[in-house]
């Protein structure tokens, strides 16, 4: 019975629904709808259009490296999250009247109830489609502003980091009001994101010091400070009690300490900023981003008490006599300051700088932190060595003895003084990230040269120490191994120069891969003219590390390449037994190998490749074949004589008239010094393709022969005797084989008799002959014997026959 009174209720409310529709289209003609209706939006074409944006913009980001190109980028998905979000805008009023039209319709009837007009059905199903659509649509949207948003800060960190390498890029003065906009009214955003963190460091310490973790935070933080404060000095007290006990006298003590005051500055100053971080490091609810800061902040740590260290262990104020470098007392005492201000300066700012890039500050706000902490520490480098020269002024004028100044350590004070003008300058006109970019390259270099510098001194004084006859060790090596002197300072050599080679290579390793910077700018002189033509350094894509590193290769590997030169020399080679001409060869050869590597390293580093050098190869043919060849000849036959080894340094030759001492054999001729001192230029090619007479080849004897004419009455017996005599008692001839005097020959002028006697060399040929020549003459004279005279033929012409009559 109810079921029939529902019945008319519901067929009334059916027919309104049905015919609701057909009122709202013929109302719309008029102009005059019941209610407003929202704005239609196709969305069909425009979702595909915003992705397409989208997929656009990430590949863009994926290749952009300029500062402008990032700027577009940054506006484009600016744009971009406000096309998506106007779009979800749009569509939002659909899907409410979409709802609303479901929500009069009402929901499906259950089976078995009521059944719907096929109409009805139809018009639920398409209604339903219309909300999953609009629903997916704006699901899209949304999701499209998001990548976008997310895009955003992607390019943001792109375009922080591209500023370490565009260091060609104008960011504006110091002295402008845009770099302390920062400072002085910093962007909501940026605000937000330092109180954000500044939240969850405040969050950590409240759960670090809550009563679970309390004790512990107490511990550790008591033993960070003690270690901080007082560990080095700990630690040096008992160290200058052993070193005078346990360590041979000499220079190693002084180095050893040097090492041990870097190592212990370094150790305490890194293990108690380990300990601040474990405080908040070992709690289970510390958000990621403090984990990551703090673990920056150690490695920053160490950098800085690496600086620090170093300053502490060459300036060496506390044992002035052990001091490493050559440096008087009052100037160490100057400096003392410096090394702890830079390591403090690096440190703050490093800080900075890696909070910036945490937290994702803006690009003004990072640029505030490198320009602040450039410009400190070109102050630093600039304060230094102006108050050096004042006080060696002052010294000189009381009179006080100043240090022995070394053309390294003047060039070291030019290089630091004129970088940090260079900082200064760089961000008076406003390029900040060149003047980033100089100052970690300064501070890099700085670091490594100081630890190699360091480092060589502890590597040759240990060898010293431990090779040395006088100690302990050098002892137990001569006895047990049966060495002499020699072979320990010949293996003291050998080892320091391994140990030396090898610091180096590592410190050329670090140099090259430790720069702040990526490439550098193969065709600055093609952009000369874009400088000048209004362009300015932005119009340059200059990524500095190829350059860098091209310079540091070249600077270190001739520096390498000399000093071993140097050394195998003048220190290992003479020490073994090979000859001189052999070891001649030997350096001039290892020499020329050495620049060929220097020039194929440095073109590599500057990242030229050698497929690409075709035209050059192509030229060099040419050149060979029109005017190069004899000195490609001569090269080549400069690398045949030194591995051949026909002639070398020392050897006494003779070719085409010219005789002398082989002084040296260069690359395209050799050099020949003669008797009066003069040095006579023979190109290689004569040497190898002409006769040369080589006197001293294979260990050559001189002859010392001499011819006399005797007259016809003398002795034979007597002078062969007398002759024999005076070349027995010459000390320069040889027993062995024994002097000898042949007979020549008779004739009318007389009787010639050759003697002929054997010395070390040929070069003694000369002097000896000499002397055996006065020698002889004085013993002819005590005996009364003569040479023969020489006979002249006079040729009278007869008298003339008188006429006749």
């Amino acid at each position: 019975m109810q079921k029939l009174l529902r019945l008319p209720l519901l067929l009334a409310l059916l027919s309104c629904l049905m015919t609701m529709p057909f009122q709202t289209f013929a109302d719309e003609p008029s102009g005059q709808p019941a209610t407003e209706q929202p704005v239609k939006v196709n969305a069909n074409t425009e979702l595909p259009a915003l992705q397409k944006r989208l997929d656009a913009l990430k590949q863009r980001a994926s290749t952009a490296k300029a500062d402008k190109q990032f700027t577009s980028l940054t506006d484009d998905a600016q744009k971009l999250i406000g096309d998506a979000d106007k779009l979800a805008v749009a569509l939002a009023p659909q899907l409410t009247q979409v709802q609303a039209q479901l929500e009069v319709l009402g929901p499906a009837p259950e089976p078995g109830t009521l059944t719907e007009t096929p109409q009805m059905v139809s018009q639920r199903k398409q209604l339903n489609n219309s909300k999953t659509l609009l629903t997916t649509q704006i699901e899209q949207a949304k999701a499209i502003a998001l990548g976008a948003q997310t895009l955003s800060a992607h390019i943001s960190g792109l375009r922080r980091d591209a500023l370490k390498t565009q260091i060609a890029l104008n960011t504006g003065s110091i002295l402008g009001e845009k770099f302390w906009t920062p400072l002085i009214d910093p962007s909501d955003k940026d605000a937000t994101r330092f109180d954000d963190f500044g939240s969850q460091v405040s969050n950590a310490w409240s759960q670090a010091w809550s009563d679970e973790w309390r004790l512990g935070t107490g511990i550790y933080l008591i033993l960070a400070l003690g270690i901080g404060l007082f560990g080095r000095r700990g630690l040096d007290k008992p160290m200058n009690w052993i070193l005078p006990r346990w360590l041979p006298q000499g220079r190693f003590r002084r180095s050893f300490l040097a090492c041990f005051t870097t190592l212990s500055t370094t150790l305490t100053l890194g293990i108690s900023m380990q300990l601040l971080c474990y405080i908040f490091t070992r709690l289970p609810d510390t958000s990621q981003l403090v984990l990551e800061f703090a673990d920056q902040l150690v490695e920053l740590t160490y950098f800085s008490a690496v600086i620090a260290g170093l300053g502490i262990a060459l300036l060496s104020n506390s044992h002035p006599s052990w001091r490493l470098p050559g440096i008087a007392d009052p100037l160490a005492k100057t400096l003392a300051s410096f090394p702890i201000l830079l390591a403090t300066f690096i440190f703050i700012f490093g800080i900075i700088e890696q909070l910036n890039a945490l937290v994702g500050t803006s690009i003004a706000a990072t640029l505030f932190g490198n320009g602040l902490s450039a410009l400190l520490v070109a102050l630093n480098c600039l304060i230094a060595p102006i108050r050096v020269n004042r006080m060696r002024r002052k010294m000189r004028a009381e009179g006080e003895q100043t240090e022995a100044r070394s053309t390294v350590a003047g060039l070291i004070h030019l290089v630091i003084s004129v970088t940090a003008f260079v900082i200064l300058m760089a961000l008076l006109i406003g390029y900040i990230p060149l003047a980033r970019f100089v100052t970690f390259e300064l501070l890099w270099i700085g670091l490594v040269v100081s630890s190699l510098y360091l480092l060589i001194h502890f590597v040759v004084d240990l060898c010293e120490a431990v090779f040395s006859p006088s100690t302990q060790s050098g002892k137990i090596l001569k006895s047990s191994l049966s060495l002499n002197d020699r072979h320990l300072s010949l293996a003291a050599t050998l080892f320091s120069a391994l140990g030396k080679t090898s610091l180096i290579l590592m410190a050329a390793v670090a140099l090259l891969n430790g720069t702040f910077g990526t490439t550098t700018p193969l065709e600055l002189l093609a952009k000369i003219a874009e400088i000048w033509g209004g362009k300015g350094l932005e119009g340059m894509n200059i990524i500095p590390a190829h350059a860098v590193n091209a310079v540091l290769c070249l600077a270190v590997g001739w520096y390498v390449l000399r000093s071993t030169r140097r050394w195998l020399d003048n220190d290992f080679l003479p020490k073994t037994m090979m000859d001189r001409g052999l070891r001649a060869s030997l350096v001039t050869l290892f020499t020329n190998v050495g620049y060929v590597l220097i020039i194929m390293l440095t073109l590599s580093m500057l990242g030229i490749e050698w497929n690409k050098l075709a035209w050059i190869v192509s030229a060099l043919s040419v050149g060979i074949g029109f005017g190069l060849q004899e000195i490609v000849k001569n090269f080549i036959s400069g690398l045949i004589l030194l591995t051949e080894r026909p002639v070398k340094v020392g050897d006494l030759v003779s070719i085409s008239g010219v005789e002398g001492d082989i002084r040296r054999i260069n690359v395209r001729a050799t050099e020949i010094q003669l008797g009066d001192k003069s040095t006579v230029i023979v190109p290689n090619s004569q040497l190898i393709s002409q006769n040369v007479r080589n006197a001293t080849m294979g260990n050559a004897q001189g002859v010392a022969t001499i011819a006399l004419t005797f007259p016809l009455d003398i002795d034979p017996e007597q002078v062969r005797n007398l002759l024999l005599e005076a070349y027995n008692l010459h000390e320069s001839i040889l027993e062995t084989p024994q002097p000898s005097v042949s007979f020549k020959e008779l004739g009318p002028t007389g009787i010639v008799l050759s003697v002929t006697g054997y010395v070390n060399s040929p070069r003694m040929v000369s002097a000896t002959r000499s002397d055996l020549l006065y020698e002889i003459l004085k013993m002819l004279r005590a005996e009364g014997i003569s040479l023969s005279q020489t006979q002249t033929m006079i040729l009278e012409q007869p008298h003339k026959a008188v006429a006749e009559e």
